[in-house]
């Protein structure tokens, strides 16, 4: 019985009650001897909660915390970071990388109510959760003890796992009906491994939990207007809601419509290439909409430099830096730029597709029809557009000079 830390005394599991944390609660009290605290976080997972305390008590938990963490986790983690428009590789909206840092920040104070010496985590060596969780326990605690079971044991396969869980009495989810693995939360759900490993292939529709498909929405469209504040989403058709409870109401919207669906073939921290397919229909319409008050609220210079932090900003949050302080100085910067961002967008939901057809803002619009019309105008002389044409292509014209002459 290899131990790799034999003083450990109590340990607190992240846990979801799906095969690999159910196997490494019962690893745990099988070979560290300890008492072991199962943690679930319910981010927005649904039913999938409902059997967690019992089945981790099941498997050998001594306790069990189950924390409504919905309303701090869109708040507090999902806002900040859809100011920052962030968006990884040009496709993924970060749904499972920006969970970990608040599973890990309220799993690192249970430790600390509990008196535990541990924290453990079900996140495989090859996959980027690890890092995402690792660093934000040093972040609360640098002397803490990780156990990390998956470098450490020799269930190496997804068939060892399985036989471990039968000689250890422990149900197994994962079926031939449904062979992939999952994780959901209030912005997103993903899917990878078993058959979305074939690149090829088209994932099947019955995988889909979020969407209907795009061919079976409704044949009509529908308009929703979001009204946003300082950058923020507060309301949805005039109606005022909650962070948890705004995303939630555009989960269910998009999802009729179908909108959301992403198929991803990503580049993973460690440095593999991976297959991630997502729904993430209440954040695909924020995004669009966040970017169409933006367009008629933020100043031209300050949207670009903001938006030639957003590969960054989106990989520092992917990378698991999200107690960084290069992400601190980011978002601080990035919250600056949104004080301006105060309006309304109203975007057109059909058949997997959101798209803008309007914004409006009562107290910031830098939209001035006086200036941008394309009817007669008393207030923009068009003659002053020959100078600054012929100041900005000077460097052009000397180079053209330059080479005419060699």
């Amino acid at each position: 019985m290899a131990k790799a830390h034999k003083d450990v005394k109590k340990i607190v599991l992240a846990y979801s009650g799906g095969l690999d944390t159910s196997i490494i609660l019962k690893w745990l009290k099988n070979e560290y001897g300890c008492e072991v605290v199962a943690f679930s976080a319910d981010l927005g997972q649904g039913d999938e909660l409902a059997p967690i305390r019992d089945k981790a008590i099941a498997t050998g938990a001594d306790k069990v915390y189950i924390d409504d963490l919905k309303e701090e986790f869109v708040r507090d983690f999902v806002f900040p970071m859809f100011r920052a428009n962030a968006i990884y590789e040009g496709h993924y909206l970060l749904g499972t990388s920006i969970a970990r840092p608040l599973i890990a920040k309220r799993q690192m104070e249970i430790a600390k109510i509990e008196g535990a010496d541990a924290v453990s985590h079900g996140a495989t060596g090859k996959g980027n959760d690890q890092v995402r969780f690792e660093l934000a326990y040093y972040h609360f605690d640098p002397a803490i003890t990780v156990v990390a079971p998956w470098r450490e044991w020799k269930l190496n396969s997804r068939q060892a796992l399985v036989n471990y869980a039968r000689k250890n009495g422990i149900p197994i989810p994962v079926t031939k009906k449904r062979p992939w693995s999952s994780d959901r939360n209030l912005l997103h759900i993903s899917f990878e491994g078993g058959i979305l490993e074939d690149t090829w292939a088209e994932p099947p529709e019955n995988m889909y939990v979020l969407t209907k498909a795009p061919e079976k929405a409704p044949n009509k469209p529908q308009f929703v207007e979001i009204e946003f504040k300082n950058g923020n989403a507060v309301a949805v058709d005039g109606e005022k809601m909650s962070p948890a409870q705004l995303l939630a109401h555009l989960n269910y919207i998009g999802g009729e419509h179908g909108i959301g669906r992403v198929d991803l073939l990503e580049n993973r921290s460690v440095g593999m290439k991976s297959r991630g397919v997502y729904e993430t229909p209440g954040g695909t319409i924020l995004r669009e909409a966040h970017s169409a008050v933006e367009q008629i609220t933020m100043d031209r210079e300050v949207m670009r430099i903001r938006d030639s932090l957003i590969p960054e900003y989106a990989r520092q949050v992917y990378a698991g830096y999200w107690f960084s302080p290069e992400r601190e100085m980011l978002q601080t910067l990035i919250d600056d730029s949104q004080k301006c961002v105060n309006g309304v967008a109203r975007v057109k939901l059909y058949k997997g597709h959101c798209r803008t057809v309007g914004r409006k803002s009562e107290t910031n619009s830098l939209f001035n029809l006086d200036f941008a019309t394309f009817e007669k105008d008393q207030v923009f002389n068009q003659a002053d557009a020959t100078g600054f044409i012929k100041i900005n292509s000077l460097r052009l014209r000397i180079r053209s000079l330059m080479q005419g002459k060699k």
